[in-house]
């Protein structure tokens, strides 16, 4: 689940490329921080195809 307050174009799927590769073992927590700390796409994994991805529920702010 991915929570946010906006989200860029991709951004889910790239995040999910990322995790993806650390469920793997290619990369460990701490490289996983280092991607996001970072702000590289570069650095991050590859693109997650958008099957499978599901958007369930828009929160508006009046609704927190």
């Amino acid at each position: 689940i991915f929570i946010g307050d906006g989200f860029l174009r991709h951004m889910v799927r790239n995040l999910t490329g990322t995790i993806w590769m650390a469920g793997q073992g290619r990369i460990t927590p701490s490289d996983f921080r280092g991607i996001l700390a970072a702000k590289d796409r570069n650095a991050a994994g590859p693109t997650a195809p958008p099957c499978g991805l599901l958007l369930e529920q828009v929160y508006y702010a009046n609704q927190f």
